[in-house]
């Protein structure tokens, strides 16, 4: 007799929400922007772009929250058809999974390429990203309640890691780095604000995972909640990262959370390339973000194709998600291809929700069930 394995409960909490909202944000963008913002911005004054970066990402939190809260009964994919015409609805559809295809492609080239770095010196990139490759997508064709358990597995031990290299490093600390204060120009700290901004995306997913809620009025305060612990995360790496390598030469660290980890000091040597464990460590939130944004994907395509199961929808992106990760041939081409998820993130993860919920309020429409 055969028999399916099915999980307990299928339905999320609001801590599961907070948990996959900061799992998603956290990802290959925390590991450069303490460097980003330092050739940005002048001495420690980043910190004030990672805080109106995280303010906005809040904010479209919110707002992307409440609308998946309001018309919880329907599909996204349905309100939004009756809120901007289905033909609209389904260009954005289009677009929202072409983004996330391409998100998850950048996000496997990228670990391939650190790990190549740190760990597997004389592997093939291609290797690297196809071996991650197989394991998102076994991830993915799993159930949607599995994967967010995943997070709430993983999620505790990357920030316990984190929380252990930031403490370790402050004997390598130096106030004196981190003067003078406010010497940035406003539109600087904007534009580093705006280099922040790419880095706190991710936020999003509550248009999809909110469905899955028992409580979906607590989704807001969930998706807040998720967003301001990843954005204190990063706030915290970037001035820890600024008081031990200094402004200056924080501009040259590739990535600077990394060589955190290799110059922090354990007190007795118990651990010498603790670089290498944290790195093994951090590849587990890289993996849920890749996984969740096939998983996302896979989910746009199924309102687009009515007859497609979700597995055969993960087998049939997969080659292609790794044809577009294997596509930069370099560091400026792979350059080119984060600047064009981070912009369609602009596009399609910010702008068009908020202008959806927009037209919502201005047409007063009701909730699905509602009289």
């Amino acid at each position: 007799m055969k028999r399916s394995f099915k999980l307990g409960k299928e339905t999320i909490g609001s801590l599961d929400l907070t948990i996959t909202v900061s799992s998603m944000m956290i990802g290959v963008g925390i590991l450069t922007l303490p460097k980003t913002l330092a050739r940005v911005t002048l001495s420690s004054d980043g910190w004030m772009s990672i805080v109106l970066a995280g303010t906005l990402g809040i904010v479209c939190a919110w707002i992307m929250a409440k609308l998946a809260g309001r018309y919880h009964g329907e599909g996204y994919f349905a309100y939004a058809s009756s809120i901007i015409t289905k033909p609209a609805a389904l260009l954005w559809t289009t677009g929202m999974s072409l983004y996330y295809i391409i998100f998850c492609a950048f996000e496997i080239r990228a670990i391939a390429n650190i790990s190549k770095q740190y760990l597997f010196e004389r592997t093939p990139v291609e290797i690297i990203a196809l071996t991650f490759l197989l394991v998102t997508v076994y991830a993915a064709a799993g159930s949607r309640i599995g994967l967010i358990r995943l997070n709430t597995l993983f999620l505790p031990l990357v920030m316990s890691i984190s929380v252990f290299v930031l403490l370790f490093s402050i004997p390598l600390f130096h106030y004196s780095d981190m003067k003078p204060f406010f010497i940035t120009d406003w539109r600087k700290v904007l534009g580093g604000a705006k280099e922040s901004v790419f880095s706190v995306l991710g936020f999003e997913v509550v248009l999809f995972y909110t469905s899955l809620m028992k409580r979906p009025d607590k989704a807001p305060k969930a998706a807040m909640l998720g967003v301001a612990l990843t954005v204190l995360l990063y706030l915290t790496v970037y001035v820890i990262a600024v008081g031990v390598f200094s402004h200056q030469a924080l501009k040259e660290v590739t990535y600077p959370a990394i060589e955190l980890a290799k110059e922090m000091q354990v007190p007795g040597e118990f651990f010498e390339r603790f670089e290498s464990i944290f790195f093994t460590i951090w590849i587990m939130t890289i993996f849920n973000t890749s996984a969740m944004a096939m998983d996302v994907a896979v989910n746009n395509l199924g309102h687009l194709f009515r007859k497609m199961k979700r597995q055969q929808g993960v087998f049939l992106l997969s080659p292609v998600v790794y044809l577009i990760c294997m596509f930069p041939e370099n560091g400026i081409e792979f350059n080119m291809m984060g600047t064009l998820v981070n912009y369609g993130g602009l596009i399609f993860v910010i702008l068009m929700p908020c202008l959806i919920y927009g037209v919502a309020l201005i047409r007063r429409r009701k909730p699905y069930g509602n009289t």
